[in-house]
């Protein structure tokens, strides 16, 4: 899939058909997620792939939104490794980014997949680090559900020209500045 093609049809996939995803394909998520640029190259992240039904069954109730993993065949939970920061509070950032990769690389593969938010929801927070026994160095940031999807949702138009300025905050941006 060409790239502005994968960014621009990406959709929150949140039915899944009951279909394993390959370990191959897990793994291209994953080197996906890892290429995201983050702030001093310092890569603050860890990943957690959780495929086990009885887990993935339990997960919403910690999560209270999260009901879709119940049929999920695939979960990651991405961890922010506070002992990797070299500066700090960037390491959101730097998740958020391997985050949306993880999105792309998924749907560029064919799979649907939903950004499922942790941080900074305290109850969150703790609870994923008690059900996964992450050490408190390791903050749960977010959860994607992963799958084949049972569901087709059509492309979203987001582009909003009224959210976009030229030079200044006051001054909107009309018509076509290429030149």
């Amino acid at each position: 899939m060409e790239a502005m093609e994968t960014i621009l049809s990406r959709r929150s996939v949140r039915s899944y058909l009951p279909r394993p995803v390959p370990r191959e394909a897990i793994r291209k998520l994953l080197e996906g997620a890892m290429s995201a640029p983050s702030a001093g190259n310092q890569q603050p992240w860890h990943f957690l792939v959780i495929d086990d039904r009885k887990i993935l069954d339990a997960m919403p109730s910690v999560h209270p939104y999260s009901q879709m993993l119940r049929e999920a065949p695939l979960a990651i939970l991405i961890c922010g490794d506070l002992q990797l920061e070299k500066h700090k509070g960037f390491w959101v950032q730097d998740c958020s980014a391997a985050a949306q990769n993880l999105l792309l690389a998924a749907h560029a593969q064919n799979l649907g997949a939903v950004w499922l938010g942790v941080y900074p929801r305290e109850d969150r927070v703790s609870g994923f680090q008690k059900m996964f026994g992450l050490p408190r160095n390791l903050v749960p940031f977010c959860i994607v559900s992963i799958g084949y999807p049972a569901e087709k949702i059509p492309r979203a138009h987001r582009y909003n020209a009224s959210r976009v300025y030229h030079n200044e905050f006051a001054r909107g941006w009309e018509g076509d500045h290429s030149g």
